[in-house]
């Protein structure tokens, strides 16, 4: 793959040329909290490949991580690394590294989502969560965080929540930005908006945005990503079953559309997953992965609900992997070895 900057294609990590003497490079440390099935680590990661593409190692090693659903907790082991730590993420703070250079994490969302309660973190339980990131980043000083959220975070009605959410970093010593990223601009079979937060310290160098990969008359349709799963019969193992649900509102009622993206993969749909855009039935879950860009190979340990969950809870592997490829740029990271 290669990444686009002030107009000129650069390959992320290129390899040496032939005879070249590489000296050895520098890899990265990373700790994730909230860390769910691992999407966004996945991405952070690297080597893994989405409808054809690969996506190679990237500079970053995870050496800490925490979730407190079993399901995802199981299905992070198998698929990303076997060091995560399962539970309430308050009861392992204690455990945390002495250094790490990058912190990840994604708060759970669903008192900003405008599909959740929408109370902000003032009175939401669950989003007053991040907390716990600014004191991971407060005792570890990592030299960036990365934070991921829904769009809505930067709306209107939640400013004070984003605005207490970026001061209580800047009071740590980091300098905030944040960007509206469409995942479908980057390859992803899916047209997802969420923010991401990202902190450093003022000696690295400015975060730059990775620019878009796929512009909308390239974006991956739906057809691209499942048309060959269309005769696939079901098959647990694989998650490519599907919601039997009735008709229920808009979301049980949407169809997803042959010739664009698929929309927002939610997690508690509740069965109401999407129609598929030409079969009598509902979107599969392996479908719903491959819409949320994960690989074939990425196994989720749980039933068709709880599976559903994790996926829409993920933030797309290969977006992440074009973040992480923009932070590696910051902190001047180079070939991986």
């Amino acid at each position: 793959m290669t990444y686009q900057r002030n107009d000129l294609q650069l390959p992320l990590f290129p390899p040496p040329e032939a005879g070249q003497v590489v000296a050895p490079v520098r890899r990265f440390s990373v700790v994730s909290l909230f860390s769910g099935a691992g999407g966004l680590d996945l991405g952070f990661l690297g080597d893994f490949s989405s409808l054809g593409e690969m996506y190679d190692r990237t500079p970053f090693d995870i050496t800490w991580a925490n979730e407190i659903n079993v399901a995802a907790a199981r299905t992070y082991r198998r698929n990303v690394g076997p060091d995560i730590r399962e539970g309430d993420v308050w009861a392992h703070l204690g455990s945390l590294p002495a250094s790490a250079d990058v912190v990840l994490g994604g708060f759970p969302c669903q008192d900003i989502s405008v599909n959740g309660k929408g109370r902000g973190i003032g009175e939401g339980s669950r989003s007053g969560l991040y907390r716990a990131l600014v004191q991971a980043v407060e005792r570890i000083r990592p030299q960036m965080f990365v934070i991921e959220n829904v769009k809505a975070l930067k709306s209107s009605k939640h400013q004070s929540s984003f605005a207490t959410i970026t001061a209580d970093f800047e009071a740590h010593g980091y300098i905030v930005s944040h960007h509206l990223y469409n995942a479908a601009d980057y390859g992803v079979p899916q047209t997802r908006e969420r923010v991401f937060i990202v902190g450093r310290l003022p000696c690295v160098t400015p975060f730059i945005p990775p620019a878009p990969t796929h512009p909308p008359s390239s974006w991956v349709t739906a057809f691209e990503a499942l048309r060959d799963l269309e005769q696939r019969e079901r098959d647990e193992a694989f998650s490519h079953t599907w919601s039997l649900a009735a008709v229920s509102g808009e979301q049980g009622n949407r169809h997803l559309k042959a010739d664009r993206p698929g929309y927002t993969v939610r997690a508690e749909a509740h069965g109401n997953t999407h129609w598929h855009y030409a079969l009598p039935r509902r979107m599969t879950n392996r479908e719903a992965a491959r819409i949320q860009s994960f690989p074939d190979t990425f196994i989720f340990e749980a039933r068709l609900r709880e599976t559903e969950r994790m996926i829409g809870n993920a933030v797309p592997p290969v977006l992440g992997w074009h973040i992480a490829a923009a932070v590696a740029q910051s902190l001047g990271g180079q070939r991986p070895i």
